[in-house]
């Protein structure tokens, strides 16, 4: 069975004027289940974890001054969201979400976090929306349990994972592989254990020949026994902060080869959304969408 995080804690709207597409969190559950992709038991209810799960990958400091807002202004200006207790809660609870997806994708093979990708948070600070790196601490709690040992994150937002591959520098036993715009955010880039920098303008078939050359590759050398996929759907070409060209089809098949690839290996994987911001909320809803189907058709 799919199953999939969410909360309504992930609408929490954000003030008048703030362009960040919250309201795709309570669209898409919608659109699934209006659709017949998915029902009311697909979906799960995440909550606040220990805070030790969080700590096994954020500095203490950080993490205590976003809880209890005591966070300084130049460092909450680069997180991009105004700082309340409900933001940092919700964040608090998408990691949970993606914590027992994880568990969740190694009974039934895959599992979906509606919100997370949260990948521009660092160790000791947050950037461009994000304040807690979902993925990351997904990882950890999965190695922490002896879940998981070698895992591999396979990031293709079109933003560079920077905080990411911060949190992962020198640790063999996690693999951070992002494909992302060479000229986009962020523009002082971190080292993954793999960076593809994309230029503007590609299109499906460049990209998808990149992709498909080198995700089968990645796999063989580093044998890992679970995958964090963050899939963005910003790469699509009306993506406002995209600068790529791919259509939804492409897209589409992005995901589709990144879900039967792990299902035809028996390799566990777990999704979260990233980012999508298209003026038009109906395609970034139905990108996302198309992954949630695509998970359905392959693994159930």
């Amino acid at each position: 069975m799919l199953k999939i995080a969410y909360h309504p804690i992930y609408n929490h709207p954000l003030p008048k004027g703030h362009r960040f597409p919250m309201e795709k969190y309570e669209l898409l559950p919608q659109q699934l289940i209006h659709e017949g992709t998915c029902a009311a038991i697909n979906f799960f209810g995440p909550t606040k974890p220990n805070d030790k799960h969080i700590l096994s990958v954020h500095d203490p400091n950080y993490y205590y001054d976003l809880v209890n807002i005591t966070l300084d202004q130049r460092a909450a200006r680069k997180i991009g969201f105004p700082l309340s207790e409900v933001l940092v809660e919700r964040e608090v609870v998408i990691a949970d979400g993606t914590m027992k997806a994880s568990e969740y994708a190694i009974t039934y093979g895959i599992a979906m976090n509606i919100a997370g990708g949260t990948h521009h948070a660092y160790t000791n600070r947050g950037e461009a929306f994000c304040l807690l790196n979902d993925q990351a601490i997904g990882a950890r709690y999965l190695q922490q349990k002896s879940l998981a040992k070698n895992i591999l994150i396979v990031d293709l937002d079109v933003h560079q994972g920077n905080g990411t591959a911060e949190i992962f520098t020198n640790d063999i036993s996690v693999f951070t592989f992002s494909m992302h715009g060479k000229s986009n955010y962020p523009f002082k880039k971190e080292i993954s254990d793999l960076d593809i920098a994309l230029e503007d303008n590609t299109t499906d078939d460049l990209y998808l020949n990149i992709l498909k050359d080198t995700l089968p590759k990645l796999i063989d050398s580093h044998q890992p026994d679970f995958i964090y996929y963050l899939c963005g759907v910003d790469i699509i070409e009306s993506d406002k902060l995209g600068k790529l060209a791919l259509t939804l089809d492409g897209c589409k098949e992005r995901d589709r080869f990144v879900l039967q690839t792990c299902k035809d290996l028996g390799i566990p994987l777990m999704c979260s959304m990233g980012g999508g911001y298209s003026s038009d909320i109906k395609i970034i809803v139905e990108a996302h969408a198309n992954t949630f189907r695509l998970a359905q058709d392959i693994f159930f």
